[in-house]
């Protein structure tokens, strides 16, 4: 029977992979998916804890989060095998309003977040995505694997010298167990090995316990005791607001990610309201919300070979049979197990390939610069938002940059009949940066009464362009000169058209 699980496996594409139901009649993908599902559940409790603490919050209020958001978007969310939880991104921006106004206030925001998610989908903000450049998407990639690795330094900073070879057993772990066996992920192996070895010979080491107090209660409808004021919605919205996009952001980014590692696509419009959703629900069961976390899935995906919508949903429900029924034995995991685990998904998740010598010697300068930033603005500032935002504004003047340049503008004196004619040629996309010096290429003292301005090999994209021919134009009109513009296409003749003349003075 494994044999021919095996065998049916290897037969399937990435899409039919993917399947829930063809995975819940092969049990050896179904194994795969639920122990995905529990490495990634041991992996997130630790850091659902640690969130909490930067929002400001009790512990169980990240834990619920995780549970929520994982168990809804396995059902609601556009790409399978991601994982949703409570993550640092979004805690960084509710903590203020959390010192400030308290718990009641952060529910509210968090379910506020849900319905600014909701709009944002339906609107269409998933498309946006399209123009987001490969290089700033390796730099979010980058930037990510170096954020993954240097999150573990407080647990690897000021801590027992025993928490040093045990995370070094654990990477052993799990690089060396693949060659031998697949059978069961590395990763839960590296952590199970590594707590019995923390408890048969109680070593001194941090563990998931000294995090703080896991819950002993199931979650339960919350129902935020706030006034339903406008007062109320001018205090939330802004964190709200800015959770919503940073949620969606970090969300998309992530599907994008796993798209390109299991080589399937994935439904981005359906993600983001699924998100939206899902932090809805998780705010009315006293969760702090959240978004996808790219180190968890990395883990589910890569680590773990997971693909399937039931990774997620399991990882919610370890999540929440491991915090709540068996938290006494969850707490004395060692730190140093879950930090090995965190250090491979760093290394897996980085792209050598882009900073290897060959690569950078054949890319053009502009896309390396582009990935700099995003990794640099990313890790500095510890936002993917900031970092990708700054990302796609560099690639953008910098492409505006490149364009301006492929604009030219070639002049020759030609006979017409005997008439003396100026004749200027005009080839590229002209827009507003390509088109900005346009006014400047002309010889307008110099020049016979007559000009003929040939745009048949040229585009005319915006009122920047029909601005500047207008005065080229007028400039000659000053000499006494007759200009006549020739050759556009359809499209630009249209634009020019509409509004030559009627853009006002000034180029």
């Amino acid at each position: 029977m494994a044999h021919s699980s095996t065998a049916v496996a290897e037969e399937l594409t990435p899409e039919e992979r993917q399947s829930v139901l063809r995975t819940l009649k092969t049990p050896r993908l179904l194994k795969t998916e639920v122990l995905a599902g529990l490495v990634v559940a041991l992996a997130l409790i630790p850091e659902a804890i640690a969130f909490s603490l930067i929002a400001g919050v009790d512990p169980q209020y990240g834990l619920f989060a995780s549970f929520t958001m994982a168990v809804s978007i396995a059902f609601l969310g556009g790409r399978p095998a991601m994982i949703s939880a409570a993550t640092a991104a979004t805690a960084l921006v509710i903590a203020p309003l959390v010192a400030s106004h308290g718990v009641e206030y952060l529910i509210a925001t968090v379910i506020l977040a849900g319905v600014f998610q909701v709009l944002l989908a339906v609107i269409g903000v998933a498309k946006l995505m399209r123009f987001i450049p490969r290089s700033v998407m390796v730099g979010f990639v980058n930037a990510l694997a170096i954020l993954i690795f240097t999150s573990q330094f407080p647990d690897l900073i000021g801590v027992p010298w025993l928490v040093y070879p045990m995370v070094a057993f654990g990477l052993v772990v799990i690089y060396l167990l693949p060659r031998i066996t697949s059978a069961v992920p590395a990763p839960l192996v590296a952590i199970v090995l590594l707590t019995i070895l923390a408890v048969v010979f109680a070593l001194n080491v941090p563990t998931v316990g000294d995090k703080g107090q896991l819950p002993e209660s199931l979650p339960s409808l919350f129902i935020p005791d706030v006034p339903f004021t406008m007062e109320t919605f001018q205090i939330i919205a802004p964190y709200a607001l800015g959770m919503a996009a940073v949620g969606l952001l970090e969300s998309l980014m992530t599907a994008k990610l796993v798209d390109d590692v299991t080589d399937t696509r994935s439904g981005k419009v359906r993600e983001s309201w699924g998100q939206g959703a899902a932090n809805i629900i998780t705010g009315f069961f006293g969760g702090m919300g959240g978004c996808a976390m790219v180190g968890q899935t990395m883990i589910n995906v890569k680590a773990s070979g997971a693909r399937t919508r039931i990774s997620t949903f399991c990882a919610g429900i370890f999540i929440l049979i491991l915090a709540v029924t068996l938290g006494d034995i969850v707490a004395l995991m060692p730190m140093a197990a879950l930090v090995a685990v965190m250090i491979f998904v760093s290394i897996a998740t980085f792209d050598w390939h882009s900073i290897k010598p060959s690569t950078l010697k054949m890319m053009p300068k502009s896309e390396t610069s582009v990935m700099l930033v995003t990794v640099i603005a990313t890790v500095w500032t510890h936002n993917l938002a900031i970092g990708v935002a700054l990302g796609v504004l560099t690639a953008m003047v910098l492409f505006a940059r490149r364009v301006a340049h492929l604009a030219t503008v070639e002049r020759r004196i030609e006979q017409h009949f005997g008439e003396e004619i100026a004749k200027y040629e005009v080839t590229g996309e002209l827009f507003f940066a390509s088109s900005n010096d346009l006014y400047t290429q002309f010889n307008y003292a110099e020049d016979p009464d007559h000009i003929v301005i040939d745009m048949f090999n040229s585009h005319v994209w915006d009122a920047s362009t029909v601005a500047s021919l207008d005065a080229v134009t007028e400039k000659y009109a000053k000499y006494g000169k007759r200009v006549e513009i020739s050759g556009l296409n359809a499209a630009s003749l249209d634009l020019h058209d509409r509004m030559a003349g009627n853009l006002g003075a000034g180029h």
